[in-house]
């Protein structure tokens, strides 16, 4: 019995030993991947020592950045080699326009092995809507835009418009798009519909003060009736819009 016992005993111990083993090996013990706010990456930032990358593209890159920032693009099929030129024992700061390509990064960076890496929250968006500065950038053709007298012009009409802040490379706007054009469609004789990318509007996005998208808006005869921030199914859309 007591050999049996024994037996038990040490089976018991070695199963501790390995489920410790194998928690601490899961990544999350000595490691961070983080969101901030715009004031704790400015913090941050400015402690010094860091490694701030930039993983949009290099045209939104060349359009205006954070001051020493690299751009390593997370959509490029380099950017596996580039992140392999950092420091994994120093922290890293990562942002793109609005968080979600950012957020990736951050998550690939702390699969491979990188100590501390803070994802700025909102981006650049938010960064911009905090009255944040940025490198003009090497782009010198970049076009200003819509102004706020372009959009107040589109919304002045009898009919309801409906605006849609967007991008290219926003999943939840592409994926509000056919529902949005559908409603549109068969509302076309009370409805107008505008988008506006987000990208090619910069000093549009900051006057108003939108820092993420999707970013819907509606108007009747020029006045502001309805806003929503995020996705949006279309039961919920018409409930709240009333259309």
């Amino acid at each position: 019995m007591k050999i049996r016992f024994k037996k038990m005993l040490y089976a018991v111990l070695i199963g501790s030993s390995v489920m410790v083993s194998c928690n601490g090996q899961s990544g999350s013990a000595g490691s961070v991947n983080k969101t901030i706010s715009v004031e704790e990456f400015e913090t941050r930032l400015k402690q010094g020592d860091v490694q701030l990358v930039d993983v949009r593209t290099e045209e939104e890159y060349a359009g205006g950045h954070l001051k020493n920032a690299l751009n390593y693009n997370i959509s490029s099929p380099d950017f596996g080699t580039n992140i392999k030129t950092l420091d994994k024992n120093k922290t890293v700061l990562v942002y793109c326009l609005s968080g979600g390509r950012s957020a990736s990064a951050a998550d690939l960076m702390s699969g491979e092995g990188f100590k501390e890496v803070y994802n700025l929250g909102g981006g650049i968006m938010k960064w911009n809507g905090a009255g944040k500065s940025l490198d003009a950038g090497a782009a010198t053709d970049e076009k200003p835009g819509m102004s706020m007298e372009d959009l107040n012009a589109l919304v002045k009409k009898d009919k309801y418009v409906l605006v849609d802040f967007n991008a290219k490379w926003c999943k939840p706007c592409l994926k509000m798009l056919p529902m949005l054009e559908k409603i549109t469609e068969a509302k076309k004789e009370k409805l107008d519909f505008v988008r506006i990318d987000a990208d090619e509007n910069k000093n549009l996005m900051q006057q108003k003060g939108i820092s993420s998208i999707p970013y819907l808006e509606l108007y009747k005869e020029g006045k502001l009736i309805w806003k929503h921030e995020g996705e949006i199914d279309e039961s919920a859309f018409l409930d709240e819009t009333k259309l």
